[in-house]
């Protein structure tokens, strides 16, 4: 899916050429319409009963028990050309295809002494860097991942739209990190003797020992052909390669949830899913790069150079006054995001989603099924309402399951997600939310800010200042227990850059959470209260590793405040804006968790019995915390007793107000039943929730909430949209003394794309060294669309050759599309010659 690689590459478009004389395939259904008898719109909820997750690590095997009607669908996305030929061959199964999935190194920074004595060449920036030319991402993305995958470079994917927009500095690093080997090994050699080690018998030596990798290699996927590549190329180079080969929940206790510095891992096979197509991946640097991304102990250990950490702390509030600012900004980080390496990007994958032929659900563009946020909303089977689906996954509980700083693996996301009901919805095919629980929102920005609405939902406004209200919430003294409002800490007063009013539906706050305890606005104070506990020193929850995200997310936050109650009326103030003034609205509206259900946690680790993150259980050497199994239920256990018996409200000083009389004991005594009835603690509001919990087994069964408030077939009405397909056509060469002219035909299931659907045609013309040489837009033609290269540019091009990339860009859908067309440039002189 990256648009280049070296002058070799192949564009996203010849990716589906290729994909297309593979198979013979078409795009796939991503998001099919019910086909089933009875009414959907008499059901409440889900349109089926229940669904079973198994843990199943064999794809090959789990298409075959589709295929039989053992299992129904498989949320794991495929990159095996085999296995894509067993699915198409098979008339019960359809898939989806899906364009967000990418495979990376991750590197250990840690050292470059170990505790345990060891040498850690990757604590060297440089070493790090030289990786990028050691692993050639060609060679994966046609021989190990079968032609299913492109080269990727850079910590942006190639599959949105900022790779579009910045595709002249993409270019420019892909050409600067192409495939090197031996200025690779000269980098490595050099930096390995400034840190005290020696090359004996090509084998690299520290304080008389081999420098020995440990390489953690996923093997449920082609990660596993990635692994051994890798190992064999740092072998090459002088390196002893241990390689480890574990599955996910083998992998993840040593390069996730430990230290390190323990020395426990050197690389890591990673892989990574964007659920939803991201329109804005400026936030990518403070996530990938910086210990704001992640409270995890790795991320605490990275260390970003002061520039990379600026521009991506500037970057994450969006600090920029105009477009042409923000795509300066991404350029510059992207060049420091290379120098520092903490992680090699390899391939952006196209991958493949199997489910059984009569049944029908959501996908995603980006996440596919299993990043699909609509697909507890559309499951259903083809020809009824009703019964169960079995899901099988390549891993299953992961890590621990707790809202706060819990599991993040794809798998458990999409079970969880099963079990929310988010105010607002990514649409799968623009990214853009949609209103679950909102009636309306107004976002106000301050003039000249670079924003755009494109759904009715949202309104949007400018003014030339937006002051914040004295009484509004800016934060809170977790030591006193007391909220800080903005005229005790402004009291000269406070502007924002944003105002953002979210109504929510009525009757917001009238629903019950799973258990049965009702619902009130405590539910909405509480987890930004903890999140100022968590990074307050003075407080018994705080945690280094929540430290960094709050302090970005001061650096723009300005306050808060409930307007109304009925309907539920909230107002934020922030400093920190979007393209997209519905990703303002989403991104800005409160989330809602169960008060009493997070008090039980908040005791734990208060108590020093349990932690919320991976980092404070390692450093206390603590569980976990877990609300669904394993040594937190018992811990959780006594203090829900504790609680009930105490009337126990966490932040009492500030949300006892905001409880409903009898509230305490009403949400404990439906915590019992809950707990004594499904055996764990997790508590939700979505569509299903989950019944039962099965770890040893390896399985869990979530059930259809009867009184979830939603028809069944609400979510059924977004329609499928048509991806543009562009085929670009020209002359193979062209005189050097002329213009050239090219024809671009942009379709959709073979007929013409309509100019008013489109953005946005640009292209890049690169010449025989791959430099970007010129740029420019087409012109629209009755069925197809021009493109002219002035004579004057083709003679700066010199005799050879050289590639046209064009770019299109859909107003329906989010994904850039590309198509190329590579013709030679010749002295006039030679037209005619034998």
């Amino acid at each position: 899916m990256a648009l280049w690689t070296r002058t070799t590459g192949r564009s996203l478009y010849q990716l589906q050429i290729a994909l297309a004389a593979l198979l013979a395939l078409g795009t796939g259904a991503v998001l099919a319409q019910s086909d089933s008898s009875g009414d959907a719109t008499q059901r409440r909820g889900a349109l089926v009963d229940q669904v079973v997750f198994t843990e199943d690590a064999n794809p090959g095997k789990v298409v075959g028990q589709i295929e039989t009607g053992a299992r129904h669908v498989l949320a794991q996305g495929i990159t095996s050309p085999v296995l894509l030929r067993q699915i198409r061959n098979a008339p019960r199964v359809d898939y989806a295809l899906s364009y967000g999935s990418s495979a990376e190194l991750t590197l250990n920074p840690a050292g470059p002494e170990l505790e345990t004595g060891e040498l850690n060449p990757f604590a060297v920036p440089a070493i790090r860097e030289a990786l990028n030319w050691l692993v050639d991402r060609e060679y994966i993305a046609s021989e190990l991942y079968g032609g299913l995958a492109e080269p990727r470079t850079l910590p942006l994917s190639t599959a949105f739209p900022d790779y579009a927009r910045l595709a002249p500095r993409a270019r420019a690093l892909e050409l600067a990190y192409a495939y090197q080997p031996e200025r690779a090994e000269r980098v490595i050699r050099r930096e390995m003797e400034d840190l005290g080690a020696a090359r004996r018998d090509g084998a690299w030596h520290y304080q008389g020992e081999p420098v020995v990798l440990k390489l953690l290699i996923r093997t449920e996927d082609t990660r596993r052909e990635v692994g051994d590549y890798v190992a064999n190329q740092l072998e090459g180079v002088g390196f002893a390669v241990d390689r480890l080969y574990r599955t996910a929940d083998q992998a993840a206790p040593l390069w996730l949830g430990a230290d390190p510095a323990a020395g426990q891992w050197h690389i890591y096979t990673g892989g990574w899913v964007s659920t939803v197509i991201n329109r804005d991946q400026a936030q990518n640097f403070a996530d990938f790069y910086t210990p704001q991304g992640r409270p995890a102990p790795l991320w605490q250990a990275y260390d970003p150079p002061p520039a990379l950490d600026r521009l991506a702390r500037r970057l994450e509030r969006r600090d920029y006054a105009s477009p042409g600012e923000r795509n300066e900004l991404m350029a510059q980080a992207l060049g420091l995001a290379m120098e520092s390496s903490v992680r090699i990007w390899l391939v952006d994958q196209l991958s493949v989603w199997p489910f059984a032929a009569d049944v029908q659900l959501a996908a995603d563009l980006a996440g596919g099924l299993a990043g699909s946020r609509l697909w507890p909303y559309t499951l259903r089977f083809e020809d009824r309402l009703g019964g169960e689906v079995v899901i099988a996954t390549p891993s299953l509980l992961t890590d621990p399951w707790n809202p706060v700083a819990g599991t993040t693996w794809l798998y458990d996301r999409m079970i969880i997600s099963a079990t929310q009901d988010p105010p607002a919805l990514p649409d799968p095919f623009t990214g853009l939310f949609r209103p679950q629980r909102i009636q309306h929102a107004e976002v106000t920005v301050a003039e000249g800010a670079p924003v755009q609405r494109s759904l009715d939902w949202v309104s949007l406004a400018t003014a030339p200042e937006i002051t914040v209200p004295p009484e509004a919430w800016i934060g809170f003294d977790a030591e006193d227990g007391t909220l800080v409002t903005v005229g005790e800490r402004h009291p000269d007063g406070l502007d924002a850059r944003t105002r953002t009013r979210i109504t929510f539906e009525d009757g917001y706050l009238d629903r019950a959470w799973h258990d049965g305890a009702p619902m009130s606005v405590a539910d909405l104070m509480l987890p930004w209260l903890l999140q100022f506990a968590r990074a307050d020193e003075a407080s018994p929850l705080f945690d280094r590793s929540a430290v960094p995200a709050q302090e970005a997310y001061l650096e723009h936050f300005r306050g808060w405040r409930i307007v109304a109650r009925e309907p539920l009326t909230v107002e934020v103030y922030s400093d920190q804006i979007y393209p997209d003034a519905e990703t303002i609205a989403a991104i800005r509206t409160p989330a809602l968790l169960p008060w009493h259900v997070l008090g039980l946690g908040i005791r734990a680790e208060t108590a020093g019995e349990l932690a919320f993150s991976s980092d404070k259980a390692d450093r206390r050497r603590i569980p976990w915390l877990s609300l669904v199994s394993g040594p937190s239920l018992p811990i959780l256990d006594r203090h829900r007793h504790a609680a009930r018996n105490a009337g126990y409200v966490p932040f009492a000083g500030v949300l006892a107000g905001f409880t409903l009389e009898d509230g305490p004991a009403r949400r404990y005594e439906a915590l019992d039943a809950w707990r004594d009835t499904r055996g764990h603690y997790w508590v939700g509001d979505g569509p299903f929730f989950l019944e039962s919990v099965h770890a040893v087994a390896g399985s869990l069964v979530l059930a259809r909430d009867e009184d979830f408030p939603d028809p069944a077939d609400k979510w059924l009405r977004v329609a499928e949209v048509a991806i543009p397909e562009p085929a670009l056509d020209g002359p193979i060469t062209v005189d050097l003394d002329q213009a050239a002219s090219f024809r671009l035909e942009i379709t959709a299931g073979g007929e013409p794309y309509p100019v008013t659907a489109i953005r946005e045609v640009s292209w890049l013309l690169f010449d025989g060294t791959g430099a970007l040489a010129h740029q420019g837009g087409a012109e629209p033609r009755p069925g197809s669309w021009r493109i002219r290269v002035p004579a004057a540019v083709i003679a700066e091009l010199g005799a050879g050759a050289n590639r046209l990339e064009v770019i299109v860009r859909s107003h329906r859908v989010a994904l850039p599309r590309f198509a190329s067309h590579v013709f030679a440039t010749v002295p006039a002189e030679a037209e005619g010659q034998q």
